[in-house]
């Protein structure tokens, strides 16, 4: 169930290089990262989310259409979100990564979601089929640190 989960999400993800974030005036102010329910995060985002996943330890949404769509998923434990983010950087992809939630979707989405959510954009361009490990690079000094 897992794989599938996060091989739906992947296949609305987009590779990209990695950007740093500059100096304070150089971009929007990032607000301090969002939390709540699935339908809480998605309002803030501007979504009406169209649940797929219901699960306890995992509710996932589509969000927006078109080349902005991207997915919403929020988990019952920050443990959930982390073995989440291990599969999933295995088949890289741009993350906007919260408390017990994560956004993924194209890289474009992603940036401009985090002005509404903040959290950390991650990007990982590893697409090997091997063991553990990807290709993890953070958009800011901190942020999701707990997988290797």
């Amino acid at each position: 169930m897992r794989k599938l989960l996060v091989t739906g999400a992947v296949l609305l993800a987009a590779t990209a290089g990695c950007t740093s974030g500059g100096a304070a005036d150089d971009g929007p102010k990032i607000p301090r990262t969002a939390t709540g329910t699935l339908e809480q995060i998605a309002h803030r985002a501007g979504c009406e989310p169209d649940v797929q996943t219901d699960a306890a330890e995992l509710r996932q949404a589509n969000c927006g259409s078109g080349k902005g769509r991207y997915v919403l998923a929020t988990f019952a434990t920050d443990r959930g979100r982390t073995e989440w983010l291990d599969i999933a950087d295995d088949y890289g992809g741009t993350y906007l990564v919260g408390r017990k939630w994560v956004v993924v979707g194209p890289d474009r989405v992603v940036t401009q979601l985090r002005g509404r959510l903040g959290g950390t954009v991650e990007r990982s361009s590893s697409h090997h089929t091997g063991s553990g490990g990807g290709g993890h690079e953070e958009g800011s000094g901190s942020g999701h640190t707990g997988h290797r």
